[in-house]
């Protein structure tokens, strides 16, 4: 059991206490979003609501969920310990930035989560005390634990594939619901058959399977490949990584 503290209660870090209040921890969180912070403390026994300097003296392990611009300004008034390890949710600030913001206190990890670490298995980014963060979630979600603020930086620009990818999705269902009785289900079919296939299977692997000659599949990708689908994605994805 661990005595965690939450400074900013926003959407991720409302997903990241959810994910965790089950497993028996001390868990106090801040004020700030203060409908998150209620709403959290009224679902679990274990969790409480506090200002934020009562939130670090009640803790051992402090989660820093803030938006970057505004750390600075909420984190300087207040007085961390040099026993405590902090874990950063804020995207776009790296290790040694943390640290100077919570000395003495160790910032041990950056960490960058999804909505879906609320009710586990989802995949975590982070940077950092891999043993802390699996400590915490690595039980219910996949740690993927990277060597350098570099990787980190290209991860986070990789990870925006999933808005393309559900978009293909959307519009897919929206072409199969004018042309069946029940296009809630038909876009249910197209969500579950997405999220299996490329669960088990590796990208290229499936590709490879899904290759018969004159197949569907195969001749739906060669289409949308000849329409400049990969070079519209390589050019996205460079201009995420030329702007971090």
């Amino acid at each position: 059991m661990m005595r965690i503290g939450v400074i900013g209660t926003g959407t991720i870090a409302t997903a990241v206490v959810r994910g965790i209040a089950g497993d028996g921890h001390q868990i106090t969180v801040s004020e700030r979003s203060a409908a998150n912070a209620a709403a959290l403390a009224g679902e679990f026994g274990n969790v409480s609501v506090a200002g934020n300097q009562a939130v670090l003296d009640a803790s051992d392990v402090v989660i820093l969920g803030l938006m970057a611009d505004q750390a600075a300004t909420i984190l300087g008034p207040l007085q961390f310990r040099a026993d405590q390890r902090v874990i950063s949710l804020m995207a776009g600030t790296g290790l040694d930035q943390v640290a100077g913001l919570v000395a003495p206190a160790k910032a041990a990890a950056i960490m960058l989560p999804f909505p879906g670490i609320a009710a586990g298995g989802t995949p975590i980014m982070m940077l950092g005390d891999a043993d802390l963060v699996g400590a915490l979630f690595g039980a219910k979600n996949t740690i993927f634990a990277l060597k350098d603020g570099a990787e980190l930086d290209a991860y986070t620009c990789a990870q925006a594939v999933v808005s393309p990818v559900a978009r293909m999705v959307a519009d897919t269902a929206e072409w199969l619901g004018a042309r069946v009785s029940d296009p809630v289900m038909g876009e249910a079919f197209l969500r579950e058959l997405v999220a299996s296939s490329l669960a088990g299977t590796e990208s290229r692997a499936l590709i490879a399977a899904l290759n018969t000659p004159g197949g569907y599949n195969q001749r739906l990708r060669v289409h949308m490949e000849d329409s400049g689908i990969t070079p519209a994605l390589m050019q996205g994805l460079d201009r995420l990584e030329s702007a971090s």
